[in-house]
């Protein structure tokens, strides 16, 4: 964990002199979205709070946040621990995904639309891929769809979702072959955006509705596998 601590006070920064639980709570969900404290980790408030230089109060109301997001779980007499997901977790996520995604595609009016932050996540999905950085390419499919929530323009929705596709990256996170999870959908989010720069708003949901499913499937497949594997 020496690491994780390592890079997490590299962020104290980021607090400022107005240390928050909010701000904390942000810089731990961005890191568990990345992978830093995977599924099943402790989290430590003394190394925690003496590498972001918070206090005790403030780093426990961060948790409680967290927790609240389905992030974080408090067991009784043992401490903080990121969550592991269930496969029923994993389901109700793409429920959501599937509910927002394709309403925020139906929505989008007359085009043309602003695509150019879908577009760099496209590229950016293809470079870590000939890069053969497979960690990277699941980090640029979650820009990806980030990007197209945000063509609805909703504060609120960018909100939402933000929670949910940190909460989906646990799941994400005990994967044991990313590249055949990922490799297919960088194809597809490319199809996506030439459709939806073409004007084809029907037909690029209809190809998101199908993307969901089968992303679903694939991740339900790999992950109860791995779940069932590791379960004592």
């Amino acid at each position: 964990m020496a690491a994780e601590l390592t890079g997490l006070a590299d962020d104290r920064a980021l607090l400022g002199r107005t240390s928050t639980a909010e701000r904390v709570s942000d810089i731990l969900r961005s890191r568990i979205a990345e992978g830093f404290f995977p599924p099943g980790t402790r989290l430590s408030e003394d190394s925690i709070g003496g590498a972001l230089g918070v206090s005790r109060n403030t780093l426990r109301e961060a948790f409680r946040l967290l927790t609240h997001e389905r992030l974080l779980v408090h067991e009784l007499n043992r401490g903080v621990f990121v969550r592991v997901l269930t496969v029923e977790d994993v389901e109700d996520i793409y429920r959501t995904r599937r509910l927002v995604e394709c309403a925020v595609v139906h929505g989008l009016g007359k085009p043309p639309y602003g695509l150019e932050g879908l577009a760099e996540a496209v590229a950016e999905g293809q470079r870590f891929a000939r890069e053969g950085d497979w960690k990277g390419v699941s980090t640029a499919n979650i820009h990806f769809h980030r990007e197209l929530v945000a063509l609805a323009g909703s504060a609120r929705t960018d909100e939402l979702m933000r929670s949910v596709f940190a909460e989906l990256r646990l799941a994400f996170h005990v994967v044991d072959n990313p590249r055949k999870l990922y490799e297919p959908y960088l194809a597809r989010n490319l199809l996506i955006l030439r459709t939806l720069q073409r004007g084809e708003r029907d037909e690029a949901e209809r190809m998101l509705a199908a993307y969901l499913d089968d992303s679903l499937r694939g991740l339900v497949e790999v992950y109860g596998r791995r779940v069932r594997d590791s379960a004592p």
